[in-house]
């Protein structure tokens, strides 16, 4: 059988938490920021956690996390 490949793409938005949760960067923080709010461009910020929903999907794109 062949080497199974890591998505780079993935790779490079996705990190594994000690615990084994994932973690994600949040949408919407790159441009167009003067009409949002101090308070929400602060909360896009922090890192997110990736739905339970999208983990499977996740894990079939990096299958060395």
């Amino acid at each position: 059988m062949p080497k199974i490949k890591t998505n780079r793409a993935a790779a490079k938005r996705f990190k594994k938490t000690g615990s084994g949760r994932i973690k994600r960067n949040k949408a919407f923080a790159s441009h167009i920021l003067t009409k949002k709010t101090t308070k929400r461009k602060r909360g896009l910020r922090q890192r997110g956690m990736v739905d339970e929903s999208n983990v499977k999907g996740i894990k079939r794109l990096l299958p060395n996390l």
